[in-house]
């Protein structure tokens, strides 16, 4: 065990001097840390799971003395906000696409009621969906200084969703062909933006199960780690050595590799976005 603190202690030291030179240099040698947190979280957040990951490491490291526990420990809290944040973003997207569905009711409602495409974009535009509504207030400020056409582009932009691609397509095409049967398209469009996202959901019950399955499976090997050091520390005694610790590598690995591929095959691919576009000076 003495061994491997000496090594450690000595990478230590080299990381240090290689890092002091560079910033004499005035290099950057190591990427921004919030890189490695989901986007969006205020720098208050972030530093507090910093904090939080180096506070938990240096306490499993007083507590067991086995540094790759530690930097199991911190490395572990340090992540932890993204498969938090992934929960959210599955709903922000199920609500984004389910929300599109309904603005292409609206205009197709609108349109029913004998007003312009124009004068229906607007009027969904004030009563849109909590999801796309910031998309759609700028949608409406824009119509007053550009052609509808430029203006259903930018929204596509602004929404960045294939579903989304969908209805606007339709919708730019209708606006420079006068299409008459636009209402019975936005219609089926919109059943089949609500089909997909149905379909999404069954898919996300079933992989809940097994991410229930994953959460019990560690959590009991957790709570079984801990038993066995505070009523049998001697079980653990193996992982006091150089050639424990590096087992300990192993297993930590196993554990990692096995939520890495959970995470992956739990994610749906979204279809590639297709959009009209036209050349067009500065983004509004």
């Amino acid at each position: 065990m003495s061994g491997l603190v000496a090594v450690l202690a000595g990478t230590g030291v080299g990381l240090g001097l290689w890092l002091f030179f560079a910033g004499l240099r005035g290099a950057r040698l190591l990427p921004d840390l919030r890189s490695f947190l989901p986007p969006g979280l205020e720098s208050e957040k972030a530093l507090a799971w910093i904090a939080s990951a180096a506070v938990g490491a240096a306490l499993v490291f007083a507590m067991t003395g086995w540094p790759v526990a530690a930097v199991i420990t911190g490395g572990t809290i340090f992540w932890l906000p993204r498969p938090l944040a992934a929960r959210s973003e599955r709903a922000d997207e199920s609500a984004k696409t389910e929300a599109i569905a309904s603005w292409a009711e609206m205009i197709r409602d609108n349109i029913a009621g004998s007003a312009g495409l124009e004068q229906a974009l607007i009027a969904s535009a004030s009563v849109a969906p909590t999801a796309i509504a910031p998309e759609l207030r700028r949608f409406a400020g824009r119509v007053d200084r550009m052609s509808t056409v430029d203006a259903l582009i930018r929204l596509g932009e602004d929404l960045d969703h294939p579903s989304a691609d969908l209805v606007v397509v339709a919708l730019v095409n209708a606006a420079r062909m006068e299409a008459r049967e636009l209402g019975p398209l936005l219609g089926r469009l919109a059943d089949t933006i609500r089909a997909d996202v149905r379909m999404r959901l069954r898919v996300e019950v079933g992989r809940a199960r097994i991410r229930t399955s994953a959460r019990i499976v560690v959590a009991t090997t957790l709570v079984t780690i801990a038993f066995l050091f505070a009523f049998s520390r001697q079980l653990l005694e193996a992982y006091d050595s150089t050639t424990g610790q590096v087992w300990l590598v192993v297993v930590a690995g196993v554990f990692a590799l096995g939520g890495w591929m959970l995470h992956s095959y739990g994610q749906i691919d979204m279809p590639e976005r297709f959009a009209a576009r036209t050349t067009m000076g500065p983004q509004q």
